[in-house]
């Protein structure tokens, strides 16, 4: 497939121009012009592009990209995986925040599907955009049996902050660092966020509200998406591709 055609569908179906991220969204770096075989990744670094550039892979498709608004200088970690991507002629994708917040394939729609849930309203405003999703299941169900299935289906450890509601019926799920959103699923009264990652102050702000929290790492809640994606491409185009997995632990 012409890449510039296979850039052109994804910006469009991703709907790449309409969210304000720090991300530089779309075809970071140009490759090859004929892509017959696609590598998906959570991450650019240079074990990624390498594994890729093994698998002779002529396009990388990522969520967190190597660009985050600008380059200033071309040295350290910037140069060697700049230097492994032109060697290699692989084409770099990214997607960052029109991944999570897409509503077919995107990582917070995902993290819904996990539990049999559908979305019923965006969630999650982040830049005046919302970019999770929130669904509610038809009985209210233990927070136990909730984080049961997220750590099975996902294949992670996820913790648990019971600090608001313990019998969840709302949902709401905003992949990696969505902790930002703890203040609007209480305002909301969405029982449970769903998130990646959890720090010292998010700890705070859910223990005063109270908001009853599941996290399951930020690399884990992120791999939905990519795969999807992956899984859509195949379907639409025939492409051969596959997924890279580097996980962080984290």
């Amino acid at each position: 497939m012409n890449r510039d055609e296979l850039v052109a569908f994804l910006d469009e179906y991703l709907q790449i121009s309409a969210y304000p991220d720090k991300s530089s969204n779309g075809l970071q770096v140009e490759g090859k012009e004929d892509v017959e075989r696609v590598a998906f990744a959570v991450d650019t670094t240079l074990k990624t592009i390498e594994r890729a550039t093994k698998a002779k892979a002529d396009m990388l498709i990522v969520h967190h990209g190597m660009i985050w608004g600008g380059l200033n200088y071309i040295t350290g970690v910037h140069y060697k995986r700049l230097k492994a991507l032109f060697e290699s002629g692989l084409n770099l994708y990214v997607a960052h925040l029109p991944l999570d917040a897409h509503p077919e394939v995107g990582n917070n729609v995902e993290l819904l599907k996990l539990l049999g849930l559908e979305p019923k309203g965006s969630f999650g405003e982040y830049r005046g955009l919302s970019i999770g999703y929130w669904g509610e299941f038809d009985e209210p169900q233990p927070i136990e049996k909730v984080a049961q299935v997220i750590a099975e289906k996902l294949d992670t450890t996820v913790k648990t902050y019971e600090f608001g509601e313990r019998e969840i019926k709302a949902v709401g799920a905003v992949s990696g660092a969505g902790a930002f959103a703890l203040e609007e699923a209480w305002r909301k009264r969405i029982d449970l966020l769903i998130t990646g990652e959890f720090g010292h102050a998010d700890y705070l702000t859910a223990i005063d509200l109270p908001q009853s929290v599941l996290v399951a790492g930020h690399y884990k809640t992120e791999t939905l998406g990519v795969k999807a994606l992956m899984g859509l491409l195949k379907g639409r185009f025939g492409l051969d591709a596959f997924f890279i997995d580097e996980p962080t632990g984290l």
